[in-house]
């Protein structure tokens, strides 16, 4: 094997979930130029990463058939001696079909698995990093460490400290209100309330997300003025850099997860609409997930928009008193 590529053009969780199964390849193959493929939004995300040579972007959903002629073209020129595809899409799977990559390993669903030349079924009740590494067993019988990783570089690091030093001294606590799927989120007079006490407790408070995140991260400083906003003014690495000096990140079910997970900072984290048995729960030891018991639990593989039952509460049933309450035991 002289070129291995790496797919996975989903959202920026599945994209850190991929990490593991990065580093794996690279331990199976050391000698091959191993890339991934993913797309523009989640790509800064492996950079800096040792284990690659290159990242690609694929527009996928900008000019549809154009972009795709155009990344089958690319693909056949570098030449690949194998793909391997977390992402079971049909799309995907005949975009490795058309770059006549001749081996390209998947999961045995989605649309159109027949044009693997390897394939297996898709585990179920484990977590979706260990998931991606299964793929893995059609090449070896080697065990493989899970443990996602993200890697800012020094110029990172040095980008958020200067917006730190409001908060000096003090004990940081990330909060990331967002996510792109609404019913994912918890409410933010909840995050408001316990940013508050949090603050009150001499911890400091720092607002992570996007730029569509900004107006709830003014919400919650509204009641916690102390509270420092890096929502819209970070990028995904220098995000990571900021969560890693935080001894806690409280979070719904989003990428803000798994970026702290790989950067190995404690999460505690809200799931409504959807269940940790889909595979994207926090993994490390003193994580923690909050959530309620319902029947209408989970409503969809992400969350729609706006809760079917119009109640939402599976969200608004966890108060913020019952978090402050365990963090006050915990932390």
């Amino acid at each position: 094997m002289k070129r291995i590529l790496i797919v996975q053009t989903a959202f920026i969780g599945d994209v850190i979930l991929i990490t593991p199964l990065i580093r794996a390849v690279k331990e199976l193959y050391p000698s091959a130029l191993l890339d991934a493929l993913v797309v523009p939004a989640a790509s800064k995300l492996l950079q800096n990463n040792p284990h690659l040579n290159e990242v690609l972007t694929y527009s996928k959903r900008d000019k549809a058939l154009l972009s795709m002629g155009q990344m089958i073209r690319r693909l056949k020129a570098k030449g690949y001696d194998m793909a391997i595809s977390p992402h079971s899409s049909g799309r995907t799977h005949l975009l490795l079909y058309l770059a006549r990559i001749p081996q390209r390993i998947g999961f045995d669903r989605g649309t159109m698995p027949f044009l693997l030349t390897g394939k297996t079924a898709h585990p179920r009740g484990i977590h979706k990093s260990k998931k991606n590494l299964a793929l893995l067993k059609l090449l070896s019988d080697c065990e493989f460490d899970s443990q996602t990783q993200l890697f800012p570089s020094p110029k990172d690091y040095a980008t958020i400290t200067p917006l730190l030093t409001a908060q000096a001294g003090k004990k940081l606590i990330a909060m990331a209100p967002g996510s792109v799927w609404a019913t994912k989120c918890w409410p933010v007079d909840y995050y408001a309330q316990v940013a508050q006490e949090l603050s009150a407790n001499g911890y400091g408070i720092v607002l992570i997300g996007a730029r569509d995140d900004v107006e709830k991260c003014e919400i919650i400083r509204e009641r916690c003025p102390d509270a420092l906003i890096m929502a819209g003014k970070t990028n995904l690495l220098e995000s990571a850099a900021a969560i890693a000096k935080c001894c806690l990140i409280i979070c719904n079910d989003s990428g803000a997860l798994h970026i702290a997970n790989a950067m190995q900072t404690r999460v505690l984290a809200f799931f409504g609409p959807t269940i940790q048995r889909f595979g994207y729960f926090p993994f490390n030891a003193k994580d923690h997930v909050f959530e309620t018991k319902m029947d209408c639990r989970p409503c969809s593989a992400h969350g729609p928009m706006k809760c079917p039952l119009k109640h939402h509460n599976c969200m608004r049933s966890i108060l913020p008193e019952q978090v402050l309450s365990y963090i006050k035991e915990n932390l």
